[in-house]
């Protein structure tokens, strides 16, 4: 059993897929979200709130809504300094912009937008929340990020990032979500809102120069000087994406062997090939949406590319062609751990509960704690930022660590460092990722992965989040004795919102997306491909078996 692999997968978009952008904008400014349809809701998952305008799921009364609850929110936890905000290059972040704007500007909330109307990567916003916050301890400022991440253009979103520069908890999310809700139940009434051209006339109103303070800072956190020196050939596609800009600058900067092979921004994204399922998706850890940068891989030494709003990486090397995140997470691992030394000889690795058992391997090679959270970036945010995490990443290709010094660099995923970083390691190893990757599989055993994705309603994604170890009826997993089955992650016993089984040489987890109406089988072996096979088919059976249960 594997995932139903579309026909277009892989191939150029053809013109039927690409989305109608005035028709898009016209059902976001026009069409209201029913708050009696949970769909049409105020919903915030593992990243924001996110939807499409022609599903009613996220229109011009959800970003209104949502940015007034943020502004009371501020309030009641005294938030008083700048708030910072950034967009990405789909088409309804703009819109969404200027509608968060006439909110924020309203309420007299101190807000930075970015000079010259430049496009803002996730990383870009949480390092500036954090210099801006370093040695205060009031008046501190947070963020928005306008973006759903590496999702169909037909899609927005819009995440909250508090004072700890990271995405917001769910005792936050929890509370902006019930009010913007309210809201939308009062049709708006509370709502503060001026005009837009009035809103970016207002005092509040400020620039912030988001990419040279960001670009002007990369030495800290990577050996530049390492790069430009080994004059390591490299080649960057940032998919359109609000990083789009920022790579010429760091090039300049740093005297690098750059090259942007694509320098398009289009809010159909009709030059991406298109996803597994059919889809455009600018999602760098996926070979389907990457095969123009792969096409490319033999005229550079090391190649890269970042989704739509660059806090997720995808790199590209001669041998191995698109790494999986989970081997490029274990490679970085091994790497920055024994060429960091002014790290703390405490500072843990950070891993989700669905990234590679290799990753478990190397940190206990190097002599460190592993810190292994449910799925979300907001897990490691604490460790990020109080240093007892020197790395952290997740195996949907998100990633961050620490500054040369162990100071924090971002609270938020990066892909633009981790992009570099592969670069800094191909410069001081004499020989990239992949190679290394290789030499790891000699060390610890080659692991085999793969991760099945299926639609799945509400309801279903509710009935799997809620998946307890009584629901796994065997006692082996593909002929041998599960040892472990979690419902809870190890490293902070927080709920996973799934199922993790645990078998000597292989595992599965199972669970809802937390940004899309599908659910996700992970599963790996160090047995081999047939075993992996073994795994999925099981662990299939016990999610059917879930989903097919009485509520």
């Amino acid at each position: 059993m594997s995932t139903k692999i579309s026909p277009l997968a892989g191939k150029p978009a053809p013109k039927s897929l690409l989305v109608d952008v005035p028709r898009l904008l016209a059902a976001y400014a026009d069409l209201r979200p029913d708050p009696a349809v949970p769909a049409q809701r105020v919903a915030f998952g593992t990243s924001g709130h996110r939807g499409t305008s022609f599903e009613r799921s996220f229109n011009e009364w959800h970003v209104l809504a949502i940015s007034q609850a943020i502004c009371e929110y501020r309030k009641k936890q005294g938030i008083d300094g700048p708030l910072y905000i950034g967009i990405d290059t789909h088409a309804l972040s703009q819109p969404a912009f200027e509608s968060a704007l006439e909110v924020l500007a309203a309420n007299g909330a101190e807000t930075m937008i970015a000079k010259g109307g430049e496009f803002t990567p996730t990383p870009a916003l949480s390092h500036a929340i954090l210099t801006y916050n370093r040695g205060r301890i009031s008046g501190l400022a947070d963020g928005i990020v306008i973006t759903p991440s590496h999702n169909p253009p037909d899609n927005g979103g819009l995440k909250y990032n508090p004072p700890n520069g990271g995405p917001a908890d769910v005792d936050v999310t929890d509370w902006v979500e019930a009010r913007a809700n309210e809201f939308l139940k009062n049709s708006l009434q509370d709502v503060r809102r001026i005009p837009h051209d009035k809103a970016l006339r207002a005092s509040t109103i400020h620039r912030h120069d988001f990419l040279n303070a960001y670009v002007n800072d990369l030495g800290k956190i990577l050996d530049m000087e390492a790069i430009r020196n080994a004059k390591i050939g490299m080649g960057v596609d940032p998919l359109g994406g609000a990083g789009v800009h920022y790579w010429a600058a760091i090039a300049e900067r740093y005297g690098l062997s750059l090259t942007i092979v694509n320098k398009a921004v289009d809010p159909t994204f009709r030059f991406m090939t298109v996803d597994w399922d059919g889809r455009i998706r600018m999602d760098p850890s996926s070979s389907y949406a990457m095969q123009t940068l792969i096409g490319m891989k033999d005229r550079f030494d090391v190649a890269f590319a970042c989704d739509t709003d660059h806090d997720r990486h995808g790199i590209v090397t001669r041998n191995a062609g698109l790494l999986p995140p989970n081997h490029y997470l274990a490679v970085a691992i091994d790497y920055l751990y024994q060429h960091r030394p002014q790290w703390s000889k405490q500072a843990a690795v950070g891993k989700t509960i669905v990234s590679s058992q290799m990753i478990d391997r190397v940190t206990a090679k190097l002599g460190r704690k592993l810190y292994e959270v449910p799925v979300g970036f907001k897990w490691f945010v604490d460790g990020l930022l109080d240093g007892s995490l020197g790395f952290a990443g997740e195996e949907s290709a998100g990633a961050t660590f620490q500054c040369v010094d162990g100071a924090v660099w971002t609270t938020d995923k990066d892909g633009i460092v981790p992009a570099l970083l592969a670069a800094e390691i191909t410069a001081r190893m004499d020989r990239d990722p992949g190679e290394i990757y290789r030499e790891l599989t000699r060390e610890f055993g080659e692991c085999f992965s793969d991760r099945v994705e299926a639609p799945a309603t509400p309801e279903q994604k509710r009935m799997l989040a809620n998946l307890s170890p009584q629901q796994v009826p065997s006692k082996e997993l593909a002929g041998e004795k599960i040892l472990d089955i979690l419902s809870h992650a190890p490293g902070n016993g927080a709920p996973i919102g799934g199922l993790k089984v645990i078998a000597e040489h292989g595992w599965f987890a199972a669970r809802p997306s937390g940004t899309e109406n599908i659910y996700k089988i992970y599963a790996e072996s160090f047995r081999g491909a047939d075993h992996l096979h073994r795994i999925l088919v099981e662990a299939q059976a016990i999610v059917d078996a879930a989903l097919a249960a009485p509520a």
